[in-house]
């Protein structure tokens, strides 16, 4: 498994109430493009989302009570913003702005797995449930929430009001991969393990590349008559596929390398169920992974 940096650690030791809202770098090196600011108040917090040219934003500092403060002043504007994660312990928010680049990396598979529905005569068994906000189990009133990029579930299974998602698709620009590695353990965490698959995509604009990854769940050393709660201890995320897509610049007109080969979703862990005529598991083909690295290209 990849190995990650960790975003729920503590928030660094300077103070709010003279901090400067002008976003810094703070981190690792794989993370030192993605803007970090320490809260202060609403209206600073609105003024950089507004002035900045990334896709993601760190803001550290930010306490249950300013969270709900932030939700309810971003739904009274409707501003377009995402909570990413919200984490009460830590304090930490990371926030996603919808980019061009950002919306067309996670919307083009998800449309893409969504065609596929369509052609099976699959969809009506299908929910989407777009970027709804989900909170942890047992987490501290308020707290600890995510907002998906593009989500969706079975019907009826998820078509409840508050229902997780069985898959997941997240897309990272200025996020690296280690951070996108993060977003996807909280979703299988927080869930329960009701999320059952997370795709990655990762934009890397120097390397003319775009990552796809799928990360199921799989339960590890569980013996018989274990509990509950040691069963879930034992369940860790997988990375079962990854696909990396290379922009050539060398062909006209330019031409799009898909290693790997085709993206695979597991019809059982989608819809929660064996398939029945005429369905079987979704696969986005490399003609089909080709045309979604282009659709992305065309709004860089």
């Amino acid at each position: 498994m990849a190995s990650t940096v960790s975003r729920s650690a503590e928030p660094p030791s300077f103070s709010t109430s003279s901090a400067s809202t002008r976003p810094t770098s703070v981190g690792s090196k794989d993370d030192e493009d993605l803007p970090t600011i320490p809260f202060t108040n609403v209206q600073d917090l609105f003024d950089v989302i507004n002035s900045t040219t990334k896709d993601a934003l760190t803001v550290t500092h930010v306490s249950p009570t300013h969270f709900a403060d932030i939700e309810r002043e971003r739904d009274k504007r409707r501003h377009k913003f995402r909570f990413r994660r919200y984490n009460s312990d830590s304090q930490i928010l990371f926030i996603t702005i919808p980019t061009d680049v950002h919306e067309a990396l996670h919307v083009g598979i998800y449309e893409g797995y969504r065609d596929q529905l369509v052609r099976s005569g699959s969809e009506r068994g299908w929910t989407t449930i777009a970027s709804a906000t989900r909170r942890a189990h047992h987490s501290h009133p308020g707290g600890n929430g995510g907002e998906g990029d593009s989500t969706g579930g079975p019907k009826p299974e998820r078509h409840t009001k508050g229902a997780w998602p069985t898959l997941v698709v997240e897309a990272g620009v200025s996020e690296s991969l280690n951070e996108l590695h993060d977003d996807m353990r909280w979703w299988f965490a927080a869930s329960n393990y009701n999320v059952k698959i997370v795709l990655l995509a990762k934009f890397e604009h120097a390397h003319g590349t775009i990552t796809l990854e799928r990360w199921e769940e799989e339960a590890r050393g569980t013996r018989p008559g274990a509990t509950t709660t040691r069963h879930l201890a034992a369940i860790e995320p997988v990375r079962r596929q990854i696909i990396t897509i290379t922009q050539d610049l060398t062909t006209d007109p330019i031409s799009y390398l898909v290693t790997s080969g085709a993206l695979v979703l597991d019809f059982r862990l989608l819809f929660l169920r064996d398939p029945g005529p005429g369905e079987g598991d979704v696969v986005l083909s490399v003609q089909q992974l080709e045309a979604y690295a282009g659709d992305v290209w065309a709004v860089v």
